[in-house]
């Protein structure tokens, strides 16, 4: 006797279908909802970020930063770096804004993460597209050829391409997206002196040096600006400017030299600092010219302990500390100048805002300012 089994045939199962990440707006395509939230300004970004996952990857992407700057809707943020506590601790802040009053903004400083090297003394500082870049200084007194690099959309660190020499008091500026360091090294061997200005571009992640005679090559520089493609380094003695285009070398016109004071900023091709009875005032390269920036003799005090300013978006930020006599803390001010010339040739400011930004310890002091456009 025999028997047959029947088996019915199994299908094989289908896989599920890939699941869809959520729209970043619903009923939206995500290129429409993109250009609408590359308009929303940055100070909003931190509650965008709580909607959805999908909108808190996208705040921190670079495809966000990239449509906001080809839609012309970046915004120019101020960083900051402090020495505190004593001079082998520097922090850096960014100015924040307060979204939820626009009609009368309050202006802070707020902490960033630390640099993995905190205790840098004498770095130079330059800021390319969406990064600031810290080159070399010296920890406990010995120069370094490190470079340490922030990335401002998201706020860490990490570590970039080392210069091929140590410095320290170097300085730097930025021209067709390369930095160009200057100085900051003793000139006593081989390497040192082929290498005593060097330029780096982000985009090979390479340094390269720059030729330069060797009777210009100064140690100590203590400002550096970029003027109609010209890198302005002062030296204490001299100061001298290269030519990117051209590759010459300038010794630096001598009413320029005598009248700079202190950490600069170039708006419009006019350099603005203050002068030795702290008034801030402008050098017209082209006119070679000192002219008193006017109409801030109520508004501002008098920068005889020394202030530090940036260009941002186009207005003049200045920083200064203001110690309130025996007291344990020191105010950091900011404020926010529009600057113009006049039909006479007069340089005029209007004081937008001024404000205490931050309290620190009495012992700090500011390091550096600048902007960076996100």
């Amino acid at each position: 006797m025999s028997t047959s089994t029947n088996t019915a045939a199994v299908k094989p199962s289908t896989p599920p279908e890939p699941t869809q990440p959520p729209r970043l707006i619903p009923s939206l395509p995500d290129d429409v909802a993109l250009n609408i939230i590359a308009r929303v300004p940055r100070r909003h970004h931190p509650t965008l970020s709580l909607v959805s996952k999908s909108m808190k990857s996208l705040i921190s992407s670079p495809l966000l930063y990239a449509a906001r700057s080809l839609l012309s809707c970046a915004e120019h943020f101020l960083y900051i770096s402090l020495r505190l506590h004593t001079r082998h601790f520097m922090r850096f802040y960014t100015l924040y804004q307060n979204p939820n009053n626009p009609l009368n903004p309050k202006y802070s400083l707020i902490p960033l993460p630390l640099i993995p090297s905190p205790s840098l003394v004498g770095s130079a500082l330059a800021a390319i597209n969406h990064k600031i870049y810290v080159l070399g200084g010296s920890i406990k007194d010995i120069p370094s050829p490190q470079v340490w690099s922030l990335d401002c959309r998201t706020h860490k660190w990490e570590p970039a391409p080392n210069m091929h020499v140590s410095r320290e008091f170097a300085a730097a500026g930025v021209f067709d997206d390369k930095i160009y360091v200057i100085g900051g090294c003793v000139v006593d061997n081989w390497a040192r002196s082929k290498n005593w200005a060097e330029v780096y571009d982000p985009k090979t992640g390479k340094w390269n040096s720059v030729p330069s005679p060797i009777q210009i090559r100064e140690k100590w520089m203590h400002a550096s600006a970029v003027i109609d493609g010209k890198v302005y380094a002062m030296a204490d003695r001299n100061g001298v400017c290269y030519e990117v285009k051209s590759g010459n070398w300038e010794t630096v016109d001598g009413d320029l030299d005598n009248g700079w004071r202190g950490r600069a900023c170039v708006i419009d091709g006019v350099l603005f600092c203050y002068d030795y009875l702290g008034n801030i005032r402008g050098y017209d390269v082209k006119e070679g010219t000192w002219k008193e920036l006017k109409g801030l003799e109520k508004g501002l005090p008098r920068f005889l302990c020394g202030a530090t300013m940036a260009n941002l978006g186009g207005k003049l930020m200045v920083v200064w500390e203001s110690k309130n006599g025996g007291g344990k803390e020191t105010e950091i001010r900011c404020a926010e100048i529009e600057v113009k010339t006049n039909e006479a040739g007069e340089l005029w400011g209007n004081i937008e805002w001024s404000d205490v930004v931050l309290l620190v310890p009495r012992e700090a002091s500011i390091v550096h300012c600048l902007a960076v456009a996100l």
